[in-house]
């Protein structure tokens, strides 16, 4: 199952954002170990050292980015994922962007803590929990 990672659990794990951060982890565990193919935009990247930078330091920052792109596939934002952002009713561009990303790569689900961010996804979006029960039950 190809799961597009909203930048929110990313951050749970890495920040330890109780009470989220366990199921985030399991999730994260689960790429790590090949039970689903993790992707993350490439926004979330950017975002994601940025804001790892403002908490810690670049080097720790840069150090984040390294192991995710060992563990996430990226998923691409190009001319056709802004356009169709841009296009599309989402209320925030950035969810769009994600959103278009993933689904230029064939993903098969998105995993947030923000559901009603992706009410207007044409794919299953699940919460962490949901996601961990679903990977339980396929296994």
């Amino acid at each position: 199952m190809k799961v597009l990672f909203d930048i929110n659990i990313i951050l749970d794990v890495l920040l330890n954002r109780s009470p989220f951060v366990n199921a985030s982890a399991s999730l994260v565990a689960l790429v790590e170990c090949q039970k689903i193919e993790g992707y993350l935009s490439a926004i979330s990247i950017t975002t994601l050292n940025y804001l790892i930078s403002k908490v810690s330091n670049h080097k720790q920052a840069r150090s984040e980015i390294q192991k995710l792109l060992n563990l996430f596939q990226i998923s691409p934002v190009d001319k056709n994922v802004i356009e169709s952002s841009l296009n599309s009713n989402f209320k925030d561009f950035e969810d769009a962007v994600q959103y278009y990303s993933g689904v230029s790569v064939g993903i098969d689900a998105i995993v947030t803590r923000n559901i009603k961010d992706y009410k207007l996804a044409d794919l299953p979006v699940y919460l962490p929990n949901e996601l961990l029960e679903l990977t339980k039950h396929n296994s």
